[in-house]
């Protein structure tokens, strides 16, 4: 069974950057993806960004020249550096990876204040 384990929310000013990471335990072998989406009430979880065993790296275009995915699904390690910060980023971050079928985190809360 794997185990997601995140760190890094909390709260921050506009403008500001959080880094948030994530370590899958328990895990048998290297992920084929590992990603980390984000909800807020009402909505269904959006991806956010993702590396691939590849290498390969996907971003939403709210994303792209902000965030930065970091880490290796080879290792089963990964973070995500949040700069330049806007109000609509809040929202719970949920790590995943997939490996026999999609594994997600707890989720950790991201608020940014005015």
């Amino acid at each position: 069974q794997v185990q997601l384990v995140e760190s890094g929310g909390g709260l921050v000013e506009a403008g500001g950057s959080l880094t948030l990471s994530c370590a899958a335990v328990g895990a048998a072998g290297s992920s084929e993806r590992l990603g980390w989406y984000r909800q807020v009430p009402g909505k269904g979880r959006e991806l956010v960004a993702s590396i691939a065993k590849s290498g390969e790296t996907n971003y939403a275009v709210s994303a792209e020249g902000r965030f930065f995915i970091s880490g290796s699904s080879k290792r089963n390690v990964i973070s995500l550096e949040m700069n330049s910060l806007k109000l609509e980023d809040t929202g719970v971050y949920y790590c995943s990876g997939r490996w026999d079928r999609d594994y997600w985190g707890q989720g950790t809360q991201v608020t940014v204040s005015p």
